[in-house]
């Protein structure tokens, strides 16, 4: 369920069980769905912050047997979103469901037409975690890059079996006709 009932100041407590002990990542998702990570505690209890750094003033955290806690000292708009666990064991990667984290929604009245909107990020209707923007120009030359490293080897390759097929043909055609006239 979404915490909705936060007050300015408010301080927030989170956490996530696992059965296992390898770490586990504290990250958020803000409302343009970008993620900012937060936090990593590691099976020993050592937490290391955004930065390398060992504290930080907007949070705490901790390990407690199987539960790793992430706290927010103070909420601020700043801190709304959806915040994840992660983990990374066996090299795979598991995220939690998530934890939407929002101030109080105020009503006010709907303009008389309604101005189209854009959602990005998770929604109700898909509750996988979202990319940025595939359309962005960097990754447009990633995989510009990337089709280069794979097609170019792939049409030189052909080219030269082309090249070996012409020239085998040519052999054989010529190496037939000299049986040809020896015969005759």
């Amino acid at each position: 369920n979404s915490i909705t009932h936060l007050q300015l100041g408010q301080r927030l407590e989170m956490e996530c069980q696992t059965d296992r002990d390898s770490g586990t990542f504290w990250i958020r998702q803000d409302k343009a769905g970008t993620l900012h990570f937060i936090v990593f505690i590691s099976s020993l209890s050592r937490v290391t912050f955004e930065g390398n750094q060992k504290t930080s003033p907007r949070f705490e955290a901790s390990r407690d047997n199987s539960f790793y806690r992430l706290v927010v000292k103070s909420f601020t708009p700043q801190d709304q979103g959806k915040y994840f666990c992660l983990m990374i064991n066996n090299q795979m990667m598991y995220f939690s469901p998530g934890q939407p984290v929002f101030f109080p929604v105020t009503t006010t009245p709907e303009p008389m037409a309604p101005e189209p909107t854009t959602q990005r990020g998770i929604t109700e209707k898909d509750p996988y975690l979202k990319t940025p923007d595939p359309d962005s120009s960097m990754e447009k030359k990633l995989m510009m890059f990337c089709d280069i490293m794979i097609w170019a080897p792939l049409a030189a390759s052909c080219l030269l079996l082309l090249i070996a097929l012409t020239i085998t043909i040519v052999l054989c055609q010529q190496t037939r006709r000299r049986r040809c006239r020896c015969k005759r």
